[in-house]
């Protein structure tokens, strides 16, 4: 429950107080409100109080008082999450881990790094830089994300096509559980014996404690890259190409597709000269050995070509590939050129299902009024339709989040999930019952409460059960539920 009582308000501030200095520690509304929300600004929620540990012993301090005190708890990165995963549902005490940044070990010899939760993805692949090993997952956010944020949500990311999503790189964790106590899972040596405990930690969005510190798995870098842009006449030509080239047997380290609304926003803000009369461009990437990457990037366009590409350009120097990499990872950057408002949606359909998905997600656009654009990782079939708005307008909010019900729904419908790499959050537990039978659903929900039996740690999240400390989830009737603002 939110703190509610002046008397437990002052008691509990005082001993916050005793944990953290005064620069890590939020109690004021003006402060408090830039946590009203992440990526997700769909609903808001304040918390009643934020705190910045510098340390393990400050996060077990920390939820000891909260058990003490009986209140919620919520981990929070960098807020790039887009499902509200980091909402403070009930309000109380959120925990923000981004002054706990440290690369506090990088083993290139048996190959693996130990970092903190904090740590932005990105500045991992810097600090690599020179060594020939790389960090594999590259959410298109790593600019900003953190690796406990990528661990929370088992984030993905355009080159996890060939390399594995999250789960697929993290060997270990150090993690702070729902009632103080601190525990490792796994370590540094891979495939311990017993049950695979840090793989059932990664997704579980911060529902099972706070993870602290993280061994992840470092990959050697290939040896040589191709890099392509495709360039297509319609979204359909473009999509049958990436079941093709799937088809063929070739794996891309990447295959993204961006259409007509992204590359003008694109070209707007970086004059790459995309077409800007192009339905779709596909941005490809093989990678491997020297002597077969020239044989796979031919087999790529004579695909392209037959399925009537425009076009297809090749990086022919590292700056030029830099160039296409940094015009993909900024997309959602360059989408504040088109409205003030976006959401950003997350489903998986089977890749053959790709041109039905995306007409579905043309005709939803026109049905509701809302422009719908559309960037993602076209080789897994994981979509990423970008709903235009403007929040001010809670008309346009309704019809967005109808819009967005429709498309989950649609890819659930043809054999698909909800999500790829984004997570359930608060924004899509009303599919859950969708997707899972109840006893899954009660399954799932008594692992959760082996790990936090009270609910008290991130509540409401993930599975359509009320929390505890009597708090509620944010009711979610499909269509035109209700946004809190």
């Amino acid at each position: 429950m939110p703190i509610t009582s002046p008397t437990t308000t002052s008691e509990f501030i005082h001993r916050l107080r005793q944990i953290y200095t005064p620069e890590n520690l939020l109690c004021s509304e003006d402060e408090l409100i830039v946590y009203e929300c992440d990526g997700y600004v769909v609903e808001k929620r304040v918390p009643d109080v934020v705190v910045f540990p510098t340390s393990t012993d400050q996060i077990v301090e920390t939820v000891k008082l909260c058990c003490e005190f009986d209140l919620p708890f919520v981990p929070r990165g960098a807020g790039t999450s887009l499902a509200g995963g980091t909402l403070p549902v009930g309000g109380g005490v959120m925990i923000c881990l981004t002054r706990m940044r440290q690369i506090l070990e990088i083993n290139e010899r048996d190959g693996y790094a130990i970092v903190e939760p904090g740590l932005v993805n990105v500045h991992l692949t810097q600090r690599l830089k020179g060594t020939g090993l790389h960090y594999a997952p590259d959410p298109s956010s790593q600019g900003a994300c953190t690796i406990g944020g990528n661990v929370a949500t088992n984030s993905g990311g355009p080159h996890t096509l060939k390399y594995g999503v999250t789960v697929n790189h993290v060997i270990g964790l150090e993690v702070v559980l729902p009632n103080g106590d601190l525990v490792q899972l796994g370590g540094p040596c891979e495939d311990l014996p017993g049950l695979d405990l840090t793989g059932l930690f990664v997704g579980s969005e911060g529902t099972f404690g706070i993870a602290t510190k993280v061994w992840v798995k470092l990959t050697r870098n290939p040896d040589s890259f191709r890099t392509m842009l495709g360039v297509f006449e319609t979204v359909t030509a473009a999509t049958e190409a990436i079941t093709s080239i799937i088809g063929e047997g070739i794996i891309p380290a990447a295959l993204e597709m961006m259409d007509q609304g992204i590359v003008g926003a694109l070209e707007e803000a970086f004059h790459f000269g995309f077409p800007l009369d192009a339905g779709a461009v596909l941005l490809i990437e093989v990678d491997g050995m020297e002597v077969a990457v020239d044989e796979e990037k031919q087999k790529i366009v004579d695909i392209c070509n037959a399925h009537g590409a425009r076009e297809v350009r090749s990086a022919n120097t590292d700056e030029e590939r830099q160039l296409l990499w940094k015009c993909r990872k900024q997309a959602f950057g360059a989408i504040g050129r088109l409205a003030p408002s976006y959401c950003t949606q997350d489903g998986v359909v089977p890749r053959t299902k790709l041109p039905e998905i995306l007409e579905f997600i043309t005709e939803a656009g026109q049905r509701h009024d809302i422009r719908i654009v559309n960037v993602f990782h076209a080789g897994d079939g994981n979509i990423h339709p970008v709903l235009l708005f403007d929040e001010r307008d809670s008309d346009q909010i309704k019809r967005v989040i109808a819009a967005g019900d429709e498309i989950l729904t649609k890819c659930i419908e043809l054999g698909g999930s909800v999500t790829g790499e984004h997570g359930i959050g608060v924004e899509k537990i009303s599919f859950m019952d969708q997707l899972f039978t109840k006893t899954d659903l009660d399954v799932m929900t008594e692992i959760r409460s082996v790990f936090n039996p009270t609910g008290r740690c991130s509540p409401s999240k993930i599975l359509p059960t009320a929390g505890a400390c009597g708090m509620e989830h944010i009711e979610r009737d499909k269509p035109g539920r209700q946004a809190s603002m």
